[in-house]
């Protein structure tokens, strides 16, 4: 069994995969006060209650895949694959780890591990060129060639900080949960933000994806648009340039890159 761990500035996504499938996922707050011992109680906690896994940390683990966005996080990961998982071949992403894709940006040590991993999933499930849209605090998209490079992307905030945004900015606004309203016109406040946020949002995939493909490719049709991340799901009805929607894409894209570094270790 393979653990792979992807960790986000909100949250933290594990999942446990059975070869090529995986058989078991949990979310959980990203917490970057967390020590290395509580994280492992943490693992124990969740681990414990699935029927593949032993009991004891590390039981039916064979190997683990981390990526992480937030620094001091990665150190106390490494610091339990050390203390806890001694014996079980570890691969954390950072500068030097094997992914098969070139990263043609101007400084490649400033991309954001989570989205290079995902460029590794997107070029091994659907081929380049292709445009990933990843729905996290930040709303993200990154651009693969068509020879399976990583050519670049966007960054804009993410759905989460602009409600916040408005609930702390605006002096007659709170702040709300994100859902998709009855229509585009709100006869409520509530409403009328959600409206604003959902509609928003699809217009700027759509708008911003729109160019990126005219920049991509000669023939727009050739690019596959992937849409990923916890908050994906509220936007996809209601965008119009989005092909495929794979909640697991970095899941995936971790264990391929455990399976490309893990004869080196």
């Amino acid at each position: 069994m393979l653990l792979t761990i992807d960790v986000g500035n909100t949250h933290t996504v594990l999942g446990l995969f059975d070869g090529e499938d995986i058989v078991e996922h949990w979310r959980i707050s990203t917490d970057a006060r967390r020590t290395a011992d509580e994280l492992a109680v943490l693992l124990q906690g969740l681990m414990g209650m699935h029927p593949l896994l032993g009991e004891e940390l590390g039981d039916g683990i064979d190997g683990i895949a981390i990526c992480a966005t937030v620094p001091s996080v990665l150190h106390e990961l490494r610091e339990v694959t050390r203390r806890y998982y001694g014996d079980v071949p570890a691969v954390l992403v950072e500068p030097g780890v094997k992914t098969g894709v070139p990263i043609l940006t101007d400084n490649p040590k400033e991309v954001g591990a989570d989205r290079i991993i995902n460029a590794v999933a997107a070029v091994e499930l659907y081929g380049g060129p292709a445009i990933v849209v990843d729905f996290g605090t930040a709303t993200t998209f990154d651009a693969v060639s068509a020879r399976g490079e990583y050519v670049g992307g966007v960054i804009a905030p993410g759905i989460e900080i602009s409600v916040e945004a408005l609930g702390v900015k605006g002096a007659q606004l709170r702040k709300i949960e994100v859902a998709r309203p009855r229509s585009v016109i709100g006869k409520n406040t509530v409403e009328a933000m959600q409206a604003g946020i959902v509609y928003g949002f699809a217009g700027q995939v759509d708008g911003v994806v729109s160019r990126m493909v005219r920049e991509l490719a000669d023939d727009p049709e050739e690019v596959t648009v992937i849409a990923t991340g916890g908050l994906a799901p509220m936007v996809l009805g209601e965008s119009s340039v989005i092909d495929e929607h794979e909640p697991w894409l970095t899941l995936i894209g971790l264990r391929l890159v455990y399976e490309r570094n893990v004869s080196r270790l």
